[in-house]
């Protein structure tokens, strides 16, 4: 995040003696993007962050994608998945490419290892349930409409709270961040942005362990799934400073812009990374012209793919649409509202939908494992 934040026991200057009671050193670890040109949190643990005694390859996690299909609307159902499992190795995917992977999971148990992404940033949106994420940087508490953004190498654990959870996992191979147009060059956000630094909520409290057993931490990174084990406990920081950590943005503080007649998705843009936006269409006011249309027009995204999941309320452009729904409307050919849709949406005053929206600047690929989630005839329902 591009604000400053400090937890725990650091020294006055950085990058000089720091000792415990006893008379020993902390062991400082600088995290930082893009080299070091990015921005970056110095964090001070109890033991070298490097010193793991066992270490050994898990899995293959590369995607298999299907063979190229005809060019049309897809609509997938994620309710299909109905097991209840941790949320790293439970993870479903759906949708890919080079830039992106999307997919659900249902966390209900706790993790029982660490893990950590080193291939990028990682968002994970609480669709329904609670819980809290155990992190290197402390610990955040999450509930539902809450955008958990964690960065890369970040090392965390969820534990859910006993009940129903379901997640939408968006992995990436770059950094998010909030659009650079709401940021002015300090990267402060700005007046007329969808929202301000006092809706981001970085680790609540730092939770410090000095227990020396073993812990596995498991790291995803060029393709594969690895197994780090260390002889003390990863979350062993004393103390951390700086403008890169994990944080919540709970979507219900999105402040939806709205205009005199239909605004477009741009207005709803949340974060964005490496070719892909992430957008929150939330429950606002609809268009106030007298003789507005609030429905979105029918428009060709000639060079990007849209997918929306469908998180609660009635979408008020689309048809046989359920909770948990995904819908996949490629580039190259135009999309729009569903018959009868327009005419029912004049007059609105408003609407409570919200869902989630990936738009990508490389065409998505369907995992081959999710055909099962298929609605086959969505792709003819404009007829």
């Amino acid at each position: 995040m591009p604000f400053y934040k400090q937890m725990g026991k650091i020294p006055r200057k950085r990058h000089t003696v720091f000792r415990k009671e006893d008379g020993s050193l902390y062991r400082e670890q600088v995290m930082g993007t893009k080299g070091f040109s990015g921005i970056q949190s110095i964090l001070y643990h109890h033991n070298p962050p490097t010193r793991m005694i066992r270490s050994e390859l898990l899995k293959d996690c590369r995607i298999q994608y299907e063979d190229q299909a005809d060019l049309a609307p897809r609509h997938l159902r994620s309710n299909y998945y109905t097991d209840l499992t941790d949320a790293v190795m439970g993870r479903h995917y759906i949708l890919g490419n080079e830039d992106v992977l999307i997919g659900v999971v249902n966390p209900t148990k706790k993790m029982d290892y660490f893990y950590r992404n080193g291939d990028g940033d990682e968002v994970l949106f609480v669709h329904y349930g609670s819980g809290k994420v155990e992190t290197t940087f402390g610990t955040l508490t999450y509930k539902p409409g809450d955008y958990i953004v964690l960065p890369i190498g970040t090392i965390y654990r969820v534990v859910p709270d006993i009940g129903e959870s379901k997640m939408l996992v968006i992995e990436t191979n770059s950094w998010i961040t909030t659009p650079k147009r709401y940021r002015n060059p300090h990267g402060q956000l700005l007046e007329h942005s969808p929202f301000c630094e006092r809706d981001f909520h970085g680790p609540e409290r730092l939770e410090t362990y000095v227990e020396t057993k073993e812990y596995e931490v498991r790291t995803k990174s060029r393709g594969f799934l690895h197994s780090h084990v260390f002889g003390h406990h990863p979350l062993d920081v004393v103390g951390w400073d700086g403008y890169l950590f994990p944080y919540i943005f709970p979507v219900e503080d999105f402040e939806p812009i709205t205009g005199r007649i239909h605004m477009p998705p741009p207005i709803h843009q949340t974060f964005e990374a490496n070719n892909f936006v992430i957008c929150s269409f939330v429950p606002r006011m609809y268009d106030y012209h007298p003789e507005a249309v609030p429905t979105p027009y029918y428009h060709s995204n000639v060079d990007s793919d849209e997918v929306l999941y469908y998180v609660k309320g009635n979408f008020m452009s689309r048809k046989g649409i359920e909770e948990g729904s995904f819908t996949l409307h490629p580039s190259g050919i135009p999309h729009g509202p569903h018959p009868g849709t327009i005419e029912a949406s004049i007059g609105k005053k408003e609407t409570f939908e919200l869902a989630v929206m990936i738009d990508t600047f490389r065409p998505l690929k369907v995992v081959k494992q999710a055909h099962p989630l298929e609605d086959k005839a969505y792709k003819y329902s404009w007829i």
